[in-house]
């Protein structure tokens, strides 16, 4: 390891510097930072310093604020955001949505819209896919569309790749790998890669939910928002919530993740069951 390297790795975060990524990362993505976070702030931002060769926290800071650093802020909430995500994650969801939901929805229409709203690296959105096919196997023609969405470019890439380390569907059952999951042909790689006509299901788009409005697509029948609305205070979840809800048709359904909640919300939701909701 070169000493410059050494270097960047011990660069100092003062609380000033901190305060200022803090406030910046809040007004433009939404997402609290609490000062318990400076470390993990710190490691992170050294990323961007390497990156740019830039000696400290402060030359970074006037990047940003340069004409030339506007891009720059694709990159920073690309170091900053954190995406944890897996296949089938909080499978509840998706048994409500292939016992209750599919056959409903089925019955009156032929083709389905989704949005999945924080889709990090794409397991979410593709596990949506898995069980549409799933449920169609079973049951009868249906069209459907999935809408991938999230902040993070980089996340985005690696959803559109669709490969993924053979430990990320360790736990899946062995039919849904073979039907889904393409080994690598290099079995050093241990990767896996999900089937092509799962891909072509799936389109996905970088969006900002502290955008004012959002330009995507109206009339989705579901939208999942899982476990993103957590990073944001309060006025803020019920903000997006709200935008979010003006993309799904009238008696569409919404999921949140196992730890958000609408309670005391001004928004057009009434609860089914805990974090699956129906647009009133």
């Amino acid at each position: 390891m070169s000493s410059e390297l050494k270097t960047y790795n011990w660069i100092p975060l003062t609380s000033a510097e901190f305060s200022y990524f803090s406030r910046l990362i809040q007004s433009q993505f939404g997402i609290k930072m609490p000062e318990v976070k400076i470390t993990m702030l710190q490691s992170r931002l050294q990323r961007r310093l390497r990156a740019l060769q830039l000696p400290s926290f402060t030359k970074y800071i006037e990047y940003l604020e340069s004409d030339t650093g506007k891009t720059e802020l694709v990159n920073f909430i690309d170091v900053v955001s954190t995406n944890k995500t897996d296949f089938f994650r909080e499978p509840v969801h998706f048994e409500y949505l292939t016992g209750n939901i599919l056959p409903e929805l089925s019955e009156n229409q032929s083709s389905l819209k989704i949005w999945s709203a924080g889709c990090s690296t794409g397991e979410e959105p593709y596990t949506l896919s898995i069980v549409l096919e799933e449920f169609i196997s079973n049951n009868h023609p249906l069209d459907y569309s999935i809408f991938a969405t999230d902040i993070s470019s980089t996340v985005l890439q690696k959803a559109q790749d669709a490969i993924y380390d053979c430990n990320r569907v360790i736990n899946l059952p062995l039919d849904i790998k073979k039907k889904y999951f393409l080994k690598s042909k290099n079995p050093d790689l241990k990767k896996v890669r999900v089937q092509s006509k799962l891909r072509g299901k799936v389109s996905f788009d970088r969006l900002n939910f502290m955008d004012g409005t959002y330009e995507v697509p109206f009339g989705f029948n579901v939208i999942f928002c899982r476990n993103v609305l957590i990073y944001f205070d309060r006025p803020t979840q019920e903000a997006v919530i709200n935008k979010l809800c003006d993309h799904l048709r009238p008696d569409g359904y919404f999921f949140l993740g196992h730890s958000e909640s609408i309670a005391r919300m001004d928004v057009p939701l009434k609860p089914l069951k805990p974090t699956i909701y129906r647009r009133i």
